[in-house]
């Protein structure tokens, strides 16, 4: 029998609120450079650069990986 190790990399509210932050600016920054629109181009990715730094922050607030904010649901 092999032991099953739980894998909860990524699975916390700080880290699918930087992802997500991310991804939004990802996006807005794609359609500005395709309307051609330098200046929300480069303010995508000021909002880029602080996707990082939220999820980092809530972390820390112990909403990271076994934070102290955080509840884990048992798999079935």
């Amino acid at each position: 029998m092999s032991e099953e190790v739980e894998d909860h990399e990524g699975k916390s509210p700080a880290a699918w609120t930087a992802v997500f932050i991310m991804l939004l600016a990802f996006t807005i920054g794609t359609f500005a450079f395709w309307f051609d629109k330098p200046i929300i181009v480069w303010l995508s990715v000021i909002i880029l650069a602080i996707g990082p730094i939220v999820g980092w922050m809530m972390a820390r607030a112990g909403y990271g990986v076994n934070g102290a904010k955080t509840t884990h649901k048992a798999h079935s």
